[in-house]
Order: structure tokens, then sequence, then C-alpha cells
């Protein structure tokens, strides 16, 4: 545990409150209590999510970059040419780009730390009303601490884990939103313990309060709270219903007060976020790997040369040794070796030069840009721009082979809209379709639309059964009123659904005004009536209904359709109901089974009843949900759907987007409660999958199973047909095990659909990192809330959705934008082009870069192995940071294979990344091949015309500079047409940079070897007026052009063949014209049961603890309330989870009615 308590009156008497974790041993007591003192002067509600202070930024990023390989490998080099005997280059040529790429790190390290800094004391700096010395006192949230007392107010966000104590509503309720924890918009109760809440606004008994507060230890599960208050002798029990939550808002309630529980890092909120894991693409992790095999060919190709070297000292170096100076002489053939050995691990270093890197920052920040940029992914209603939070896995994004996807706010809009009804056999209301012209009806409140004018004429024809209709729509619910100061009538929801089922009965003239505890009061076509409410049969997920009884009617709902709602009624007489009500009285006394005696005494009233007709409420799917899913389902991504919500809700959804569909084979549900239970399903589903003769694995084989999968050796290929998985979160707790995970992984990657309900946010992690260590796939989480924050920190690539439920899934996530629909356009064209440059600049910075150096390794075996260097140090030096590095920036930030919208078109272009066909460990050998070649050729042409050739005035040129200028030029034009024939998308810039980077080469060579320079610097600039000696010369200009058509002719005859006899899936993609396929929706009879509503807010209704005093009225002797007052508590906080068992298997029979 961690101790979060303020000192105690003794230590710090203006303290308020006391609370503690709950220790194991009177010894952890003693310990923390010894800790209690130095926790006192620590701000505990700091947060913070920056890596660096001013002091510590410099010591910490040098040490985190020289952790990479390739720096550390660059720093060992630089000390070895500061050794004057084994260096055959200046030392700039390494410590230039060294600090260059040590400088960008370390400026966008910088950059991002700044805006964490920048974040941290905007939130750490927000005020909140805190009890100090008596009285209540401005203080900002970075100073609260456990114990402290805090004043909330309406609409103002929580600082801290908080007990309520007390609030302005009655009986100490009080009204939150949990968007930010998940992603929830609609409003939830807390209320504060009866012995608190007497302490109202009373500064000077909230001052003397010294409760202790004993409970479990920090944890990221937010909906769950355990622990009790011990306070005047006497112990309380707490729970999740008395504890409100940072990250929460205060909606519809005044004010409140409570004592912070919890702090800063161990607040709920802080313990979902986790810490921030360091994500590298697969193409870092094998440019690693590549990097240490070049690494090992540089040690091959010193040692060779190395043994070269000491052969030659011995056969040959002894003539040449009488004229050497003395202390240059190394009479050791053998120690002359070991340092031509370092001298050339020196040379050879530009295999991978460290350019390489700095490279491969610019062109992933230029795509981050590029993805930053892109109008077609902003959201207009909510000014969202799409925001690449980092720079480092834009390539990844063309990888993606799974994605995990949470529902509410992700998929959904949580918005709930009334869509069509049935009245007394007869539908009314029309899905809208954008194909044919129909105009709906347009009403005041909340913009409501309804596609249907025969019910509006129905209503003001008077038909008894439509209107019935209605007036029960606005009697049976648990939605509360409230009244605005401009006299606006707003709604209170506890459930979206009954948000739309009374916004609907409001706009067609029946307007729910008013409740207390006994009345419900209605305004019915412009005259106001008042009912009785002699009984409420509050909602639970086992019955799958909730009832009101009235003095004339029984109001009933329940479903069938899209998220269906069937409405019945039942006559009652005087003397049945004083029957029930007894036989209900009894069931409340009941003590031991008295939830089964309540259930019985609802399904005695709630039977003969008269269908009157049914809603369709729709769970609105935000824009482009279905053509999003059946893109990324064409380009071979599988999508999880991840939610917290109840199992009918998730599967509703599931056949809205046509991720479920009446033509799949088997829907496989796993709904156990044992392991024992889940291992039986599981056998089943992989029974009808293989046959009866494919064996289950049991315990003991399991590690087996698991490697066969981590070798991806799966049979999904034998498996025909369509399949979907639904499992519950108690039994994924079961599946996950260990002696079964293997099997639910194996059945999981063969359906097409696999949806995960009421799971936690741990859960949502453990199934992500189970593909990602198992399948090897690159994997993509999505969501939208604080319960998001795991998966997302989990997956390769973490995405949050910027909308109207928070921010903390954004602040977690690599990717950001306001829509899901927008994934299929940062996969199929960012992700996608990002992956293709990327690997395309691979192929052709190695090719290039192997055939500049390798040009000193055939050289060596004519140099005496002396190691000295085909070309001019100078040009050693500004290759790769000058001559080369701005057409292959504009190939690898410019370059497209097919265009955006064939991108978009054609789903299967993305296959090649999760293949990853385009840069792989062979790939990377056809390019080596390739530079070798090159090299081969650049070398041994001009040495070959060199070696017996005069210039046109009879004297003879082949001396070692004009061969040095003569390679290096072919060098640059070799690459630059090759790099020409590389590119597929011609832009002014890559024009400018192809053909101004042999301009520059050219300049700065005729510039070194001018007669100026050589008189300012003649140490460093040897070749004197050796270019335009050579330049003017035409057969160098021929052996030129003959080096560039040996080197370049090879590879366009390959690539016309290639295109000709294997095109690729892009090569037939761009003569295609786009005829997008428009996906067909699916309709299906099934269950309609998706009512998101919890048990337990009848009783709130009936008990007038929600209600303020002022709304109450007289009634009657019969509208006396017939509730015990207590039990609605023990109800609201027993009953929080779905019992999802009674979901019937049976296909043929897919309508379950739940009535209301």
């Amino acid at each position: 545990g961690t101790v979060c308590s303020r000192l105690t009156d003794k230590l710090a008497k203006t303290e308020p409150g006391v609370c503690w974790s709950q220790l194991e041993s009177l010894n952890q007591l003693l310990s923390f209590q010894c800790e209690h003192l130095y926790f006192r002067n620590q701000p505990n509600n700091r947060i913070h999510t920056s890596k660096y202070n001013v002091l510590t930024f410099l010591p910490i990023n040098l040490f985190e970059q020289f952790q990479r390989v390739a720096n550390a490998y660059f720093l060992f080099l630089l000390i070895l040419q500061l050794i004057p005997e084994i260096s055959s280059l200046s030392w700039f040529t390494t410590i230039v780009p060294l600090v260059l790429v040590l400088t960008i790190t370390a400026v966008k390290d910088a950059t991002d730390d700044y805006f964490r800094h920048k974040s941290d004391n905007q939130v750490n700096n927000r005020l909140s009303e805190v009890l100090i010395n008596g009285r209540l006192q401005s203080e900002k949230w970075m100073n609260v601490m456990a114990g402290d007392i805090i004043k909330l107010e309406n609409n103002q966000f929580v600082a801290a884990d908080l007990l309520l104590l007390s609030s302005s509503e009655p009986h100490g309720l009080c009204y939150i939103e949990t968007a930010e924890l998940d992603g929830e918009t609609n409003l939830k109760v807390r209320h504060a313990l009866p012995v608190t809440s007497e302490l109202g606004t009373d500064i000077s008994r909230l001052a003397k309060f010294d409760g202790v507060v004993a409970c479990e230890p920090p944890n990221n599960k937010l909906d769950k709270f355990t622990g009790d208050l011990s306070w005047k002798d006497n112990k309380y029990p707490l729970n999740n219903e008395k504890i409100i939550l940072r990250g929460c808002v205060l909606r519809n309630t005044s004010w409140c007060f409570g004592m912070v529980i919890f702090a800063g890092p161990d607040t709920k909120l802080m313990q979902n976020s986790g810490k921030t894991k360091f994500k590298r693409t697969s193409i870092d992790r094998l440019m690693n790997t590549l990097v240490l095999w070049i690494f090992g060919f540089l040690v091959c190709m010193g040692i060779i040369l190395a043994i070269g070297n000491s052969i030659w000292e011995h056969q040959v170096g002894d003539y040449f040794r009488a004229f050497l100076f003395q202390d240059e002489v190394v009479k050791n053939s053998i120690f002359s070796g070991f340092l031509t050995f370092w001298s050339y691990i020196i040379i050879l270093n530009t295999v991978v030069p460290i350019s390489l890197y700095v490279s491969v920052e610019v062109i992933r920040l230029g795509h981050s840009y590029f993805i930053n940029w892109d109008r077609k992914m902003y959201y207009s209603k909510k000014e969202t721009l799409a925001e690449a939070r980092t720079t480092t896995l834009n390539e990844e994004l063309g990888q993606i082979e799974y994605v995990f996807s949470d529902k509410t706010g992700t998929l959904t809009q949580n918005i709930m809209t009334f869509n069509k009804c049935s009245i007394n056999g007869k539908t009314y209301g029309k899905l809208f379709s954008p194909l044919k012209k129909i105009f709906p009806l347009l009403f005041s409140y909340n913009k409501f639309q309804f596609y249907d004018h025969s019910l509006v004429e129905s209503i003001k024809l008077g038909d008894p059964k439509v209107h019935e209709f209605f007036r029960l729509l606005a009697l049976c619910h648990t939605v509360m009123p409230e009244e605005k100061n401009e006299g606006k009538l707003i709604y209170q929801v506890q459930s979206p659904d009954e948000g739309a089922l009374v916004t609907a009965a409001r706009n067609f003239g029946f307007i729910f005004k008013s409740r207390t505890p006994e009345t419900i009061t209605v305004e019915e076509m412009g005259k106001v009536v008042t009912y009785q409410l002699l009984a409420f049969l509050d909602f639970n997920n086992i019955r799958k209904r909730m009832s009101v009884i009235g003095t004339n009617d029984t109001f009933e709902f329940g479903g069938e359709g899209l998220r269906t709602l069937a409405i019945a009624y039942r006559d009652l007489n005087e003397e049945y109901f004083k029957e029930w009500f007894k036989l209900l009285e009894e069931a409340n006394r009941e003590f031991d089974k008295r939830d089964e005696c309540i259930a019985a005494a609802y399904e005695e009233i709630e039977k003969d009843m008269m269908l009157l007709g049914a809603t369709a409420i729709e769970d609105k799917l935000q824009d482009g949900v279905i053509e999003t899913i059946a893109s990324l389902s064409l380009a071979n991504i599988k999508i999880w759907v991840l939610t917290g919500d109840k199992q009918e809700t998730a599967m509703n959804i599931g056949y809205s987007c046509n991720m479920l569909t009446d033509d799949m084979n088997e829907v496989f549900i796993i709904s156990g409660h044992s392991a024992a239970e889940v291992w039986e399903e599981l056998k089943k589903a992989k029974e009808i999958l293989f046959g009866r003769s494919t064996g289950f694995t049991n315990g003991y084989a399991f590690c087996e199973k698991l490697q066969e999968l981590k070798r991806g050796s799966t049979v999904e290929e034998s498996v025909t047909g369509d399949y979907a998985l639904i499992i519950n979160g108690h039994s994924l707790g079961h599946a996950l095990e260990a002696n079964l995970q293997s099997e639910f992984l194996e059945i999981a990657c063969i359906c097409k659909t696999v949806i995960c309900c009421r799971v936690t946010p741990l859960q949502k992690a453990q199934v992500v990192e189970l593909v990602k260590e198992y399948r090897k796939a690159v994997t993509l989480a999505i969501g939208d809330g604080a319960n998001d924050i795991s998966m997302i920190k989990s997956a390769h690539i973490g995405v949050g959705i910027s909308g109207q439920e928070g921010m903390q899934a954004v602040l977690a996530s690599d990717y950001s934008f306001a829509q899901f629909r927008y994934l299929q356009r940062l996969l199929l064209v960012h992700g996608r082009w990002s992956y293709f440059r990327m690997c395309k600049f691979l192929c052709y910075f190695f090719y290039k870069n192997f055939a500049f150096t390798l040009v000193h390794f055939w050289f060596g075996f004519f140099c005496g192995f002396s190691a000295q260097t085909v070309y001019d140090q100078w040009f050693i030096t500004l290759f790769n940071i000058v001559y080369t590095s701005l057409p292959i920036l504009a190939m690898g930030i410019f370059d497209q294979d097919v265009s955006e919208q064939n991108s978009m078109d054609y789903p299967n272009l993305y296959r090649p990344g999760q293949l990853n066909l385009l840069f792989n460990k062979s790939k990377f050998f056809i390019c080596i091949a390739h530079g070798v070649y090159t090299s081969f050729a650049l070398f041994f042409i001009p040495y070959g015309v060199f070696y017996n050739l005069a210039g046109e005035d009879g004297k003879h040129i082949a001396d070692y500079q004009s061969f040095a200028v003569t390679i290096a030029t072919s060098l640059v034009i070799v690459v630059s047409v090759q790099i020409a024939l590389d590119t597929s998308y011609w832009t002014v810039i890559n024009h400018v940079f192809i053909w101004g980077s042999v301009a520059t080469y050219f300049s700065i060579l005729f510039t070194m070897h001018s007669d100026g320079i050589f008189d300012v610097f003649p140490n460093q600039f040897p070749f004197v007026g050796n270019a335009r000696h050579s330049l003017t010369q035409k057969n160098i200009w021929l052996v030129i052009l003959l080096t560039t058509v040996v080197s370049v002719m090879p590879v366009i005859a390959f690539r016309f063949i290639k295109v000709d006899l294997y095109p690729t899936l892009s090569d037939q993609a761009r003569p295609l014209k786009s005829h997008r396929r428009q996906p067909r929706r699916t309709s299906s009879r099934r269950s309609g049961y998706a009512f998101a509503h919890q048990e337990g807010y009848g009783e709130l209704i009936t008990s007038g603890k929600n209600m303020r005093v002022k709304n109450l009225h007289p009634t009657s002797g019969l509208g006396k309330t017939m509730y015990n007052s207590t039990s609605w508590i023990e109800n609201l906080c027993k009953k929080t989870t779905d019992t999802v068992n009674s979901f019937s298997l049976d296909r043929t029979k897919r309508t379950q009615v739940k009535f209301r």
C-alpha cells in the first residue's frame, strides 16, 4: 500500500481528515507511520509525465541516445579517427554528422518534453477550494494531499479520488459525468454516507471531521472500491458508489464536499495511464539487425585487407622501408596489418553512414506533417485536426494486421435516435437512405427528426392507440427533469436509450414535465395530467424489463429489431393489486432470498398483457463506420471489438457494423463461469471449426502450442467459411489463463470477427499483448476513454478518438483524430505510403552506400593495402550529406506508387506491408548485390581504361587525382540516374533536388580544385586544377558514360521484364479506374435487447432521495411509497454487472422480449 493520509491533529491540527491504504501487518503500519513524516511536506497531487528538467536533460538525453547501437558505433569510430597512426580521414568527417544527429534528436526530444511540461503545469496549476485552517481557500491541484477536504461546484473537474461527504442534493446525492474515464456521457449517481451527508455546508463541522479511511491500495479498477470509514467509534463500509474519481465532472449538483483518498499518481485515472512504453517499428528492429550484419561484413573486409597488407609488407614493403622516415617505419608486418585493419574500419564505415539515421528522422517528420495537414481527416463539427503525436511509427501504420477497437464513442456516437415504431400492428418510420429523397419531419426540441409524416397525422386525428403508445413512453422511465432558470426543460438520463424514448414522446406532444416519489406529471397534447404512481417494478438484466403501476394502467416495454422495446399494458382491478402488493411487501421483508422473492412477485403481475406496439432505437454509428470496417477487412485487417458494454449491446453494434451477419457459418458465444465451462465451450467451437477428430490441447501441451503460434504455424488456411467469436469478461479471464490461452487465440484468429464484452481495461491490454507476443503481428488499438489507455499503450500503434468523451485516450495515444472513419485513410493512404517510401528509401540508401564504399575495397588490392582512399576526404564528407541527401529525402517524403484514391479504392494494395514484402532480409541482400556490382563497374571500368590512356594532347592522364575525379563523377551521375529510375511520382521538388545535386557537385568540385582555395588552405585542398584538366577530356566523359550505362542498363532491363511478366499489385492498380464497392448492410432478425440501463434507479426514484424538496407535492394515501427506504441502496451497490447467460444460443429464436 501507499500512505496517502494527512497527519492527525497531533501533527497538523488544521488538517481535517485522515485516510490510508489497507496495511498487512503491524510492522508495515509502523514503517508507514515513519514514512508519514516525510510525505507531509510533499505535494502529493502533482502529475509528472515529462522526462527531463533543465539540469537532467543533457546527461539523460545523451545517455539515451548512446544506448542506440549506431550512435555508440560512430562515437567509437570518432575515437579511432583521433589516433594518427591508424586514421586516413580527418576527424571532422565523423564528428560533424554525429553532432548533427545528436542535436536534431535532442531538439526533438526537448520539444516533445516541453509540451509535456506545459500540459503538466496546466493541470497541476488548476485551482480547487480546500478546507485549510477552518476556512475554504483556493489551492493548486498539485498541493492537494490525501486527507484534504475539497469543495466542488457544478461543472468542475475532480482534482483527486474523493470520498463524497455531503452535497447540495437530497440525501447526499450527486451526479457525475465519467467521460474522461470510460467514454460514457450519460450521468451517474454517487451518494454520501447518511452519517456524513448531515455535515452539509457547515464549515466548522467539516473542519472537525477526523474520520479514518482504511481502503485497498492504489489500483486501476475504475468500477470497484473497497474500504471502510471509522468515525465516532463506528465503522461504515465504503464502495464505488461513495467515491468520486479524478477526471470526473460534477454535473447538475450545485456543490459537494469530499475527502481526498488517493492523490496524484495513486488516483485510478493515473493508475490506468501506466508508464509510457518505448515503441519501435519492425523496420527499426530489422535495421538494428542489418547494422550488426553490416558491421560483421565490415570486419570481414577489414580482416581481408589487413591480411593482404601483412603479406604485401612482408613480400614487397621491405623494398620501400629505406625511403621512409625512421619514425614512420613499421618493421613488423603483422603489426602493420593490425593498424591497417583499424584504418580500413574507419574508411569503410560509410557502408552505414550516420546520415542514414538523420534521413530516417527527417522522412518520418515529413510523413507526420502530412498527417497533421490532411484536410480530409479534419472534423469540421469539432474543428479537430488529425494529429501525429509521435514521429517514429509512421511506416508501422502500413503493416497493421489487427485492430482492437472500443465501442462506445469509438464506433458509435453514444447517441440514441428514435427511428421506427410499431403501433397496433402498423409500422411507422423509414430508415433514411441517401438514394431516396425522403424529407424528415423537423421538430423544435433537440433537433429531432422522424422520416414518416403519417405518424403525425395519426396523432392529430386522435388515434387512441397512438396516444396510448406515447403516453406510455412518457410515463415508464427513470428520467429526471430539470427546469433551467430560463424555463427550459432539460432531461437528466441514466441511459441514452431512455433519453431517446422520452425525447420522442416529447416531440410528438406527450411531454414528461415532472415527477415526485408518488406522481408523474405529463403534458398530453397541451393538457397537463398527473398520474398516481402506485408501484415501480425496477429494471434488471435477468427479467430484462421495467414496469410502473398507476391508478389506471400498467405500462411495459420490450424489443425486436434495432435496439427495440415492446410496449404492453394490462388493466388491474383494485382488489387484485392489493393482494399482489401484500405479496411484494412480504418479499421485501425476506432476508435470505429477498431478490428471488421480489423477482417472483414481479413475474406474477407482469403477465397476461396486451401488446400495444414497439419502438426501434438506433445506437447511432459514427459516419462511415460500416464503409471503413468493410474496407479494412478487404485489406486483410482483422478488427476485434473490446468493450465494457453488455453482450447484447456489443452484438447489436456488431450487426449494425456488418461485422456480424446472418450469413456467417457460426457465431461462437463463450460465457462460461468457470475454467472448465470455458474449456468445454472452446472445445465445442474447435470441433465445429476443425472436425471432431481434432484433439484439444490439455494443460501440459500448451507451451508447445504457444511455440507453434509464435512460429505462425496455424491452420487458418484450412478453415473455410466465416465465423465469429463472442466472449464476456468473466470467461475471458479464464481463457487468458496459461493452459487455455493458446486454444482461445487459435480459435479467435480463425474467426472473422471477435467481440470481447464486459472486459476490464487490464483485460483489453492482455488481449493485445497475447496477439502481439504469439502472432508476431503488428497491432493497433483505438479508443476514446481512460479505460482504453492500457490497450492503447500496449499495442504497436495507439490511436485516440478526440471527441466529446474527453482527452485521456488522446494524451496516451500515438495518433489522434475525431472520427473512426479516418482510420481508413490513416492506414490505407498515409500508412501504406509511409511504409512504401521508407522501404524504397532504405533499399536505395544501402545500394548507394555500398556502391560508394566498396570502391575503397577494390582499390586496396592496387595500392598495397595501404588504407589510401580513392576519393579526396572532402568528397567522402560531402557525399552523403550534400551530394545525395536531398534527392533521397525527396523520394522518401513525396514518392507514390499509386494515387491516394487508388489506395482507398483497392484495399488489397495494403497486403505487401502486412507480409513485409517491400523491405526484408532478402531485399537487403539484393540491394547489397546491386551495390557490389555497381562498385565493381565504378572501379574497374575507369581502371581498365586508365591503365594505358593518353589525353588529347598526348600526355598521360592516368594519375591518381584524375582517376579519383573520374570515379567520383561517375558515382554521382550513376546514383542520380538510379534514383531517377526509382522515383515513381515526380514533383518539382524531385527535379530540383536530383539535378540540382548534380549541379552542386560540379560547383563544389571546381571550387575545391581551384587555385584560389588552394592558396588559402593548401593542406586541405591538394587537388589543384585537376577537375578542370580531367573533365575537359573527351575520353573522361566517355568513361563516365560507359560506366553509367553498364551500371544502369541491367536494372532497366530487369524492371521492364518484371513489370511485363510479374506485375505487382501497384502495377496492376495504376491503369485501372476507380470503382468503389459500396458495402451492403445485411438485415437480420436477432435479439434487439441492448438496453443500456442498470438496476436500482427505480427504487432511487420511488424513495424520493434524488428529488429536491421544493418539487414535492402532496399526494393521496394511495400514492404513498411502497418500498423499504434503504433497499434501493443495497440493490444499486450490489447489482452493477449484467447477467448474460440468458442469451439464447438457438439461432431460430432471435427475438428476446424485454418489457418496461
